[in-house]
């Protein structure tokens, strides 16, 4: 019988018999690869011999769709005043962004001039340009406010949290937040998670690990994920694989990905018509981050540096 005869007539893939009948036999799929059904775990395990290099291709296929699919924005999302995609740090602009101590909203440099903008010219008191508390006196009040909102689980502040015991050296200290903010769907954690496993920085080099972290990262939208990841299938020699990750993060608006794939194309490795695609979805993506607030917000920035 095969693995697919086994799954279209219903029946165990290892003894043969048919679920639903007169004893009510329950058929369960295989957890990892969903092909086959079995009656139960003896069955499982007497068909794993057999069923063990199908099951492997199936989930390497599954673990594919979802690497190679093009994420709707980066992990960055959106900005919660504005709604347009927070930009990406590139190599003219560094962070275009703030978390906010008080409510962990990441809000953009556009929306947070805005709001300063408001306060000055009406004389109102400086506050969270999102949920409107009073913005702190002081890097201890944002740190306390941080905590407190790490302190009820809120994955953004955790996340943060590990990023300043990891600054200070505390590794051990950083890791315990992270993973807790990866496993509240924290893509930044993953990350921050992938690297410390590849370095060996507070535990044990674990590629397994890493390798899980990484990709986590990069279904979750994580464009510098992504474009590393697109990097060693690259010196692996699975260019095809490569270009995939590469086109996947410039049509999100990665400029070093964007630059990868101009020297692809002039090598020959993918066509005019698709280089021409990429070209317009990365200027889409650049055109999709700008807004007035955002330009002056820019212009005062270079005239303060």
């Amino acid at each position: 019988m095969s693995t697919t005869e086994a799954t279209a007539d219903g029946v165990c893939a290892s003894c043969g018999i048919a679920g639903g009948g007169d004893d009510d036999t329950k058929l369960k799929r295989c957890g990892a690869c969903g092909l086959v059904r079995y009656c139960g775990l003896k069955c499982q395990r007497d068909h794993r011999p057999e069923h063990k290099s199908a099951c492997k291709k199936r989930v390497a296929e599954l673990r594919d769709e979802l690497l190679f699919k093009q994420p709707e924005s980066t992990h960055l999302g959106d900005c919660p005043i504005c709604l347009l995609p927070i930009p990406l740090a590139t190599s003219q602009h560094t962070i275009r962004y703030t978390m906010q101590s008080c409510c962990s909203k990441v809000v953009c440099d556009g929306c947070i001039h805005a709001n300063s903008l408001r306060e000055s010219q009406a004389r109102l008191p400086a506050t969270c340009p999102f949920c409107r508390t009073p913005v702190p006196h002081s890097d201890a009040e944002a740190e306390r406010n941080k905590m407190k909102r790490a302190a009820v689980n809120d994955p953004v502040a955790l996340g943060d949290a590990g990023m300043h015991r990891f600054v200070v050296g505390d590794y051990a200290s950083a890791i315990e937040y992270w993973e807790k903010a990866a496993g509240l769907g924290h893509v930044e954690s993953h990350y921050h998670l992938s690297g410390v496993y590849k370095e060996g920085r507070g535990v044990e080099t674990n590629m397994k690990k890493f390798t899980y972290h990484q990709e986590q990262a990069v279904i979750g939208g994580h464009v510098f994920a992504r474009h590393n990841l697109g990097l060693s299938e690259e010196r692996k020699g699975n260019i095809d694989r490569a270009v995939k990750h590469f086109i996947i993060a410039a049509n999100l608006g990665s400029d070093v990905s964007m630059e990868k794939l101009k020297r692809c194309y002039a090598g020959g490795v993918i066509s005019k018509e698709s280089f021409a695609a990429v070209l317009r979805a990365h200027q889409a993506a650049v055109d999709a981050w700008k807004s007035p607030q955002r330009d002056a917000a820019e212009a005062v920035n270079n005239e303060l540096s």
